[in-house]
């Protein structure tokens, strides 16, 4: 893990991979650090975050348990039937296997509320649009690459789109405007359309 100066008022560790990433995250999270997808960012005094860092442990992820967080879904997105195609499976087991994997929060980012997903089954990896689309609305349910997410507001989208939900994935009227934190995990359950 290297630690890289990010202005002068923030460092960036900018780590190996994912789960390196998100063992510092864990044990940094207490001070305020935020996660990306093999980096995490402390703000601060540099020099105070140098010595913060070196005398600090990444944690043991077997220790960090997330909430288990159950997200409704009705899969009849506009990309189903191109991602299953793409996959060589039917629509209806594209929808199986998204059910059955065992998500995780990996990072958060790109808008309020939008938490990227891995743990996916490989079988669901597929490539981002070529061209995105100029909107989506809040709620969108897409898959891009090895990670699946949750659009938390109506906005542009480059991911291929297999359902919808109606959970509030960002709503500043409670306390914690996220439902989705690094390390959760999430269960998609289909619903009837």
């Amino acid at each position: 893990m290297r630690i890289l100066p990010c202005g002068d008022r923030a460092v960036l560790l900018d780590c190996a991979d994912a789960a390196e990433a998100r063992r510092w995250h864990a044990a940094l999270r207490e001070h305020g650090a935020t996660l990306g997808a093999t980096t995490v960012l402390l703000r601060g005094r540099p020099a105070d975050l140098r010595s913060l860092v070196g005398a600090t442990e990444p944690a043991d992820l077997t220790d960090v348990v997330g909430r288990e967080v159950e997200v409704p879904v009705v899969y009849d997105g506009p990309d189903l039937d191109v991602v299953a195609r793409h996959c060589g499976l039917e629509p209806d087991e594209v929808v199986r296997r998204h059910v059955a994997s065992r998500w995780t929060v990996a990072f958060a980012g790109f808008a309020p509320g939008f938490a990227y997903l891995s743990g996916g089954d490989p079988r669901l990896e597929v490539p981002r649009l070529e061209r995105p689309r100029p909107r989506v609305e809040a709620g969108s349910v897409g898959l891009a690459g090895r990670f699946s997410g949750v659009y938390p507001r109506p906005s542009p989208a480059g991911w291929r789109l297999i359902g919808r939900t109606d959970a509030p994935l960002w709503d500043l009227a409670r306390d914690d405007p996220a439902l989705l934190h690094p390390g959760d995990l999430v269960r998609f359950v289909e619903v009837a359309r």
